[in-house]
């Protein structure tokens, strides 16, 4: 028996070349088209343009953000906050086409920045933010029982 006959040969030559010419189309889609969204986790100063109504003061809080690809969690906290603060992410999200999406809910003593009560109540909060340059970001915070949004900027804090 011949097993090296024309027909195996050429059957054999063109799967191989196939699964070649496939691969290579994969990998330069891939290269192309696929590309992983930069790195945003980290904590972020905000800076409200605005305070919130029936708040003293609450222009600067703290977005403390995890990411696994393009989903999120995310804690707001009160902007004298230590870094070591090991807050229950309340904020989920998604990050796509440079465009943050987190909602959830946080306590109203920390939008206000003032101490926490026993029966802390919360707030639906909604976050859009768009990455700007470098991680910085521009966004609006939507507040359950506030009509408007709250246009805020968003740095990133510099690690200790």
């Amino acid at each position: 028996m011949n097993h090296f006959n024309l027909k195996s040969l050429t059957f054999y030559g063109v799967a191989i070349t196939s699964v070649l010419v496939l691969f290579k189309t994969v990998t330069v889609y891939g290269e192309n088209n696929l590309k992983a969204p930069p790195p945003i986790n980290g904590r972020y100063r905000l800076t409200l343009s605005e305070n919130l109504p029936n708040c003293k003061k609450s222009d600067t809080l703290t977005l403390k953000i995890q990411q696994s690809g393009i989903y999120l969690n995310a804690s707001v906290l009160s902007a004298n906050a230590n870094a070591d603060t090991d807050e229950k992410h309340s904020l989920a999200g998604i990050f796509r086409n440079q465009q943050l999406n987190l909602s959830g809910k946080v306590g109203k003593s920390i939008l206000c920045n003032i101490p926490r009560p026993q029966n802390d109540s919360l707030n639906s909060v909604t976050i859009q933010m768009q990455l700007v340059d470098k991680n910085n970001m521009t966004g609006q915070l939507t507040v359950n029982g506030i009509p408007q949004p709250l246009k805020f900027t968003a740095v990133p804090e510099k690690a200790n």
